[in-house]
């Protein structure tokens, strides 16, 4: 991941997150209806959150880790988002909008968890194939 892809979306889940707590602030939190604001709101803003903890992440598995749980918040969040939409919570636009975003956020963190896994097993094996390598020559 460049820079510019990592600072991307960090950016994008900032927003997103932003985006979730505006729409959250503007609904009447009546009885029933606060839960979905309060799951809504802690997933929505997690996504972002975790990322953060992924960018300091001590280890490439640490890593993987961090992005998996951001995928998993924003999984979530899209889920709440339906919800409000089915039941006409919020400006129809707005969740609309929020939905889309959130689908496209999960996307491109699936994407990332891939690419790195890839990568990690591409590192395991060629340092298995330099140990079997200097195994067979040191003989």
């Amino acid at each position: 991941m460049t820079y510019e892809t990592s600072q991307d979306i960090r950016d994008r889940t900032f927003a997103f997150g932003c985006g979730i707590a505006r729409l959250v602030l503007n609904l009447t939190p009546r009885p029933g209806v606060r839960c979905i604001i309060d799951q809504l709101l802690r997933a929505g803003t997690s996504v972002g959150a975790n990322l953060e903890e992924a960018k300091a992440a001590s280890s490439d598995r640490e890593f993987v880790r961090d992005i998996q749980i951001s995928l998993r918040e924003a999984r979530e969040s899209v889920y709440w988002l339906r919800i409000c939409r089915a039941l006409s919570l919020g400006e129809t636009k707005q969740l609309e909008f929020l939905i889309g975003e959130g689908d496209q956020i999960a996307r491109i963190l699936a994407a990332i968890v891939i690419s790195k896994k890839r990568r990690m097993k591409a590192g395991l094996a060629v340092f298995a194939f330099f140990i079997l390598n200097f195994a067979l020559t040191a003989v």
